[in-house]
């Protein structure tokens, strides 16, 4: 009986070293996965270089140090089949790479304008409907602009109003 219950009580010390074990090494592989998610959570979010930053859309480089040159806002009458009068107010600032290029665009607006103005009538309200209306409007503009003012260079049409009636 003494042989009996001394492997009695050593099964259950045997048992719950086992168990031990498999508690440090669950806990370790949590804490493991948590300074993982902590380290990629840090390092990409973190990685932008001091100079440029991503763009949450294209994934391209957005230079910091640009400069905004606002034009006068505009407003148009609109193309229309029906006869119903539709007329567009748009505000729109103009993103370039440095001041010199804002004093090349200065003596040119009358020329962005016009060419802004000549393509704004041709729209119906139709073309303006949608997120999709609005990015073809946004590249044909940033198209006539860099024609206009060519040999000088507009990054970026931004639009600070856009109001249909």
């Amino acid at each position: 009986m003494a042989a009996e219950a001394e492997v009695g009580t050593e099964a259950p010390a045997k048992k719950g070293i086992p168990n031990l074990f498999l508690i440090i090494g669950a806990a370790l592989i949590v804490v493991l996965l948590a300074g993982g998610g902590i380290f990629f959570f840090l390092s990409s979010s973190g990685s932008s270089d001091a100079a440029t930053q991503m763009d949450g859309v294209a994934g391209t480089p957005i230079p910091q140090n640009t400069f905004i040159f606002n034009l006068p806002p505009m407003m148009v009458n609109l193309s229309t089949d029906d006869g119903n009068a539709a007329v567009m107010k748009l505000t729109i600032a103009l993103e370039v790479a440095d001041e010199k290029m804002m004093t090349e665009i200065q003596p040119r607006l009358p020329r962005v304008i016009d060419a802004f103005q000549v393509y704004l009538r041709e729209l119906r309200k139709s073309d303006l409907e949608g997120s999709a209306g609005i990015y073809r409007l946004k590249e044909e503009l940033l198209r006539r602009v860099n024609i206009a003012i060519y040999p000088a260079h507009v990054q970026n049409v931004l639009f600070k109003e856009i109001l249909v009636q």
